[in-house]
């Protein structure tokens, strides 16, 4: 009766340390945004470049979402790749990495990181 008892207690300890793993896997891991046009999305990314605006004296302007990914922490982080253009620029198109934090039930939201890509 041990060997069983020991056995099906070893499988059922695998099995909770590998759900354990998943779980946390999709709380800490980064995961990719499959609607890039999500209102919600294209918000995050107008905020972003509204911040960065503010932070450095800039006339950028959102163009579109490239790439986007979230990752739910005390919150949502958002990291997004951007096309953006100045507004004095023609048709200058540069792409951008930006990283924002959202916790809309206490509606706080920040601008973590901001830069551009080649």
């Amino acid at each position: 009766m041990a060997p069983k008892f020991l056995s099906l207690l070893v499988v059922t300890f695998s099995i909770l340390l590998v759900s354990a793993s998943s779980i946390k896997a999709s709380f800490s891991g980064w995961q990719a945004i499959s609607n890039l046009n999500d209102p919600n999305v294209v918000e995050i990314g107008k905020f972003a470049v509204k911040e960065h605006n503010k932070r450095v004296n800039a006339l950028l302007s959102l163009m579109s979402i490239v790439k986007g990914e979230t990752q739910i922490v005390n919150g949502m982080n958002y990291r997004l790749i951007i096309s953006a253009t100045y507004a004095l620029a023609a048709k200058a198109e540069s792409n951008y990495r930006m990283v924002v934090w959202d916790k809309p039930w206490k509606k706080e939201r920040r601008l973590i990181s901001f830069k551009k890509i080649a």
